[in-house]
């Protein structure tokens, strides 16, 4: 479903060329769940940008459901990430003057969606948001805004799903409910999940756990467990 063959990323600093990440190869199938972890600058959020399309790298090569979205124009990474990525991060990302329902509805009716309102609305109820589905973001609490952002990212049906520490500005209690959705809804749709976090307990739910240090991929982990998460989803 996605794979990364000798990708790197360099930006220019007042210091001179900077590199941010450095020659990775990865490749994560359909339905796997990979967690990335590191310390802050380890180049997690980096990654996750370009195997999403969202920037281009200064090397290297990109695929995602055999899209080579490093030979594409922003246009055309666009129209690959709006049929085929979710997305969910930290900061929510809903637009204010939408509300909940309208913002899930969003993508739909940006890919034309013909029952983008009836879509979005099973969405909204398999988070359990209904009751607040006419409600705007200023309303809502950080897991319920966070609930909305879930619903969004899935009601397109991804391939894959990005999550850039999902938690992040939650509390325990909230970010535990999330991350339950998440891999729940995740087991469901049979989404490949690529998740960017600082927290290793959420890590250690994922198929596998990428570390990265100074933009490179120092090990890979494979967590022991008696399940897997989705038996544990379901």
């Amino acid at each position: 479903m996605l794979k990364a063959e000798q990708l790197s990323k360099q930006v220019t600093s007042p210091e001179g060329s900077l590199t941010i990440l450095d020659r990775v190869d990865l490749s994560v199938s359909q339905g796997e769940s990979v967690a990335v972890v590191g310390v802050s600058g380890a180049g997690k959020s980096t990654l996750l940008g370009l195997l999403a399309g969202l920037d281009v790298p200064s090397s290297g090569k990109v695929w995602l459901d055999g899209h080579e979205l490093s030979a594409l124009d922003e246009d055309g990474r666009a129209a690959i990430r709006a049929d085929k990525v979710g997305f969910v991060f930290q900061s929510f990302h809903l637009v204010p003057s939408l509300t909940a329902l309208e913002n899930v509805m969003l993508p739909l009716e940006l890919g034309n969606h013909p029952n983008a309102r009836v879509t979005a609305r099973e969405a909204i109820d398999r988070v359990g948001l209904t009751p607040r589905a006419g409600h705007y973001p200023r309303q809502l609490s950080g897991g319920e805004k966070q609930r909305v952002a879930i619903a969004r990212a899935f009601v397109i049906r991804p391939s894959v799903l990005f999550a850039d520490e999902p938690t992040g500005n939650l509390d325990h209690k909230t970010g535990e409910n999330i991350v339950r959705l998440i891999f729940r809804l995740n087991h469901e749709a049979d989404t490949t999940l690529v998740l960017v976090t600082h927290d290793l307990k959420l890590a250690q739910r994922c198929d596998r756990i990428l570390h990265m240090d100074a933009g490179s991929i120092t090990g890979i982990e494979t967590p022991e467990r008696s399940s897997s998460p989705r038996e544990a989803a379901s």
